[in-house]
């Protein structure tokens, strides 16, 4: 009771949505959640809570598997580090450090120099807090042999020290312990993309909320033919998401039009018409969890009553694809050495990946490509990731909790645009567990219907 509690206190009034779904699986509308309070204080306590674990769980394991004896956050007001929120936030009047030093034991120590929180010492999640404090005498009486600071050429989540900020680290603490600093970028990815309870629970939660909001954004709620435009539906989403507090890593959401000659407008004045096809690309950022979702939507012509066959045909060959993908993917190996384990379990299916990323020929076969990205720390994660343009991330790892979007590409043949292919770009978000994948709220199962 306590955590279905927690799922409905984070979602606010979604309504009806008045759309429909057409495909396989034929549902109705979305459901309605009722509102509930969503203050401030049980936002911190939820924060708090996922703070703990992951410094007790996962921070140990994290540093110890990438030789990392000391981590230090360095930030200065004005200028915080992209991990700032998950390690809990905090004033920085100059300059400021959280440091964590693996000292023995089951636990990493805590320390919060010169960042001031009133509210910290309530949650229990350092062990040690100093105004400025001395942070050369706070390292040599630690001694650590390899300590990583946030210096990464692949991850931008992981880039945070400024050069500035490097000098003054390297001037503090002198030339012994300067030449032991080394790039904590593995350490982050490892420790932001394994997962808590309490975080599957808010992505959880984030993931339905993005759901229900894309189903009404793809209805006649919003949508009217002949009238709405691209921005309209793209003002809506933005609006909906303002009003509950929500966040997105991507900014304006992509609603895009497409056509025989591939995507033919984004989120502009482009009035949507009947007989388009509609895709709405985007993500909803709640507490420090961020998803990446797509749907997509048909706008019946005149006299029809449901979507062309060809479309339908089209939509059901993507989520053939992606049946594949969701049973292929397992904590097994390295994020690139099960790019080739899925690619090839889609060949074997029938299917041919394509040349390039929209390079697709010219025959009657369907094609593929798949990006199945790190997500969660943010719409594009840092963690481990089964996509060709996270290629420095192929080489990590894949572990149980670790989120991916599950995301594809398909170009299957279109009688009605002369042969040309219809892309169908499907996206959800999902938990990579011992068992394999496993949906955190319902996914797309058939084309959503605009009358």
């Amino acid at each position: 009771m306590i955590r279905r509690a927690l799922f409905v206190a984070a979602l606010a009034a979604l309504g009806p949505g008045v759309g429909q779904v057409v495909g396989p699986l034929v549902g109705g509308s979305a459901g309605r959640l009722a509102a509930q309070p969503n203050d401030a204080r049980t936002r911190w306590e939820r924060l708090c809570l996922i703070r703990r674990e992951k410094f007790d769980r996962i921070l140990p394991e994290a540093m110890r598997e990438n030789g990392i004896d000391m981590w230090i956050v360095a930030m200065r007001e004005g200028h915080y580090d992209p991990q700032w929120e998950l390690l809990g936030r905090g004033y920085v009047g100059d300059v400021g450090y959280y440091v964590f030093t693996d000292r023995g034991g089951d636990r990493i120590e805590r320390a919060a120099l010169g960042i001031t929180d009133h509210f910290r010492a309530a949650c229990g999640a350092y062990d040690v807090e100093a105004g400025g404090g001395d942070l050369a005498a706070f390292v040599k009486a630690r001694d650590p042999k390899r300590i990583g600071v946030n210096m990464s050429a692949d991850m931008g989540r992981a880039d945070g020290l400024s050069h500035t900020l490097h000098a003054h680290l390297v001037a503090t603490l002198g030339p012994t312990y300067a030449t032991r600093l080394v790039s904590a970028e593995r350490l982050i990815s490892d420790f932001s993309s394994r997962r808590t309870a309490a975080e599957l629970v808010a992505f959880g939660e984030a993931t339905e909320v993005g759901r229900q909001l894309l189903d009404r954004a793809l209805s006649n709620e919003v949508i009217t033919p002949g009238r709405t435009t691209l921005a309209d539906v793209a003002w809506w989403l933005t609006e909906q998401m303002a009003q509950r507090g929500l966040g997105s890593s991507f900014e304006v959401p992509s609603v895009y039009v497409t056509g025989p000659d591939g995507i033919e407008a984004t989120s502009n004045d482009r009035v949507i018409r009947r007989g388009d096809f509609v895709t709405i690309d985007y993500g909803v950022g709640w507490l420090h969890v961020w998803t990446d979702q797509k749907r997509q939507a048909y706008v019946l012509r005149d006299g029809e009553t449901e979507p062309p066959a060809w479309l339908r045909r089209a939509y059901e060959q993507a989520l053939a694809i992606r049946e594949v993908i969701r049973r292929t993917i397992v904590p097994k190996g390295t994020a690139g050495e099960m790019i080739g384990t899925v690619e090839a379990a889609i060949a074997r299916a029938g299917f041919r990946k394509a040349a390039g990323f929209n390079r697709v020929a010219a025959d009657d076969v369907t094609e593929f490509y798949i990006g199945c990205h790190s997500v969660g720390d943010w719409g594009h994660g840092i963690g481990p990731s089964i996509a060709f343009f996270n290629p420095g991330r192929q080489a990590y790892p894949i572990r149980p909790t670790n989120l991916f979007s599950i995301e594809l590409f398909a170009w299957v043949p279109s009688p009605a645009w002369g042969g040309k292919k219809v892309r169908i770009p499907l996206e959800d978000n999902a938990v990579v567990t011992a068992r394999g994948v496993e949906w955190l709220t319902p996914v797309a199962t058939g084309l959503r219907i605009i009358r």
